[in-house]
């Protein structure tokens, strides 16, 4: 299981979302577990998981700590 410092990466590429080369930085692979469960608030995975890269996570659409914003009419 993931532990440490989690980056995203895409199957089928040697580097991480954020640009990180996989062999360089002796990352480990695990494309059985989903980024979701890799998030320290969801549990699951995430039990050893100091550290989420935040530009991995900003690109895959998760940023701690912002809210979530909604579209509002602009004029009713």
């Amino acid at each position: 299981m993931p532990d440490g410092e989690v980056h995203a990466w895409t199957p089928g590429t040697n580097q991480t979302l954020c640009g990180v080369q996989l062999s360089r930085a002796r990352l480990n692979r695990f494309p059985h577990v989903p980024w979701k469960e890799v998030l320290p608030e969801s549990g699951g995975a995430a039990d050893q998981v100091r550290r989420v890269c935040p530009r991995c996570a900003a690109a895959m659409g998760h940023r701690s700590g912002e809210r979530r914003w909604s579209r509002v009419s602009p004029r009713p």
